[in-house]
């Protein structure tokens, strides 16, 4: 009878490297999300805006009717319209960190070799792979649509900071309300005060402001609203002329600090077991 050695033994097998764990948690829930209805939906919905400036540029480009012409503004346009969809799509995925907060799962997290930055940048990457698939992707594909239905490259010519402006504005919108979202997910273990608590401070904020506004006189309480602060960036990048309630370096100081205290937060509030290999 053979007498097999329980000692211990090396392991022989490939050891995965530190920093990539991130990208495990990134795809569960993208791939979690992709399957629900809602979600689809809300994607499908995203492009109707592209669909409709797609036949615009396309009756453009065989009438000489100037106000049928896309410009860059209409680019502006379509990225305030997708803004909706980039809050309801946070709002749909409140529960990143809360529901692993509910069931107890950051200690089940951070008992493994994997760091709170790991687990906090799967969490922001699985976000913004859907907030920029709303905002970057369907403003990107109209350039090319346009370029493609015009046969030349005149609109991009005449128009050199458009791709630079959709790209920056693209991202701010994104990672303001992804930075935001997760920090009032990881102080709550419900969905529900999350959405509350997200949509007060997109949205309620801006009635705040029309009423400082009309009560002090003052355009400068704008700063308490991160969607006039979007708007500011917006129309400098855009080269949009108009009156702006603060300067453009206020308005990026603003959003900076709310993505400042927004890992702040997901710091302190992002604990767990963290095991250090």
């Amino acid at each position: 009878m053979p007498i097999h050695d329980q000692g211990y033994q090396r392991y022989a097998g490939i050891r995965a490297p530190h920093g990539g764990a991130w990208m495990i948690i990134a795809r569960q829930h993208i791939l979690s999300h992709v399957r629900k209805k809602v979600t689809i939906a809300l994607l499908m919905g995203s492009w109707v805006p592209f669909l409709v400036l797609t036949v615009w540029v396309y009756l453009s480009t065989y009438q000489s009717a100037a106000m049928l012409q896309v410009t860059s503004t209409h680019y502006r346009t379509m990225l305030d319209i997708q803004w909706l969809f980039v809050f309801i799509l946070s709002i749909s995925m409140s529960g990143l960190i809360a529901d692993d907060r509910r069931a107890n799962a950051l200690q089940v997290y951070l008992s493994k070799p994997l760091t709170r930055v790991e687990y906090v940048t799967g969490k922001l990457m699985a976000l913004l792979a859907f907030l920029l698939a709303v905002t970057l992707l369907p403003a990107l594909t109209l350039v090319i649509v346009q370029t493609l239905l015009t046969g030349s490259f005149q609109f991009i010519g005449t128009n050199l900071f458009l791709l630079p402006a959709i790209v920056l504005f693209a991202l701010t919108e994104s990672l303001m309300a992804a930075f935001v979202l997760l920090a009032l997910s990881s102080v709550s273990k419900s969905r529900r005060f999350v959405s509350i608590m997200f949509a007060a401070v997109i949205f309620f904020t801006v009635p705040m402001y029309e009423a400082l506004r009309s009560i002090t006189g003052s355009r400068a309480w704008a700063v308490i609203s991160p969607s006039q602060m979007l708007d500011v960036i917006g129309d400098a990048v855009f080269r949009i002329d108009g009156i702006r309630p603060v300067p453009l370096a206020v308005a990026v100081l603003v959003v900076l600090v709310l993505i400042a205290v927004s890992v702040w937060v997901l710091e302190r509030r992002v604990r767990g077991i963290e095991v250090v290999a």
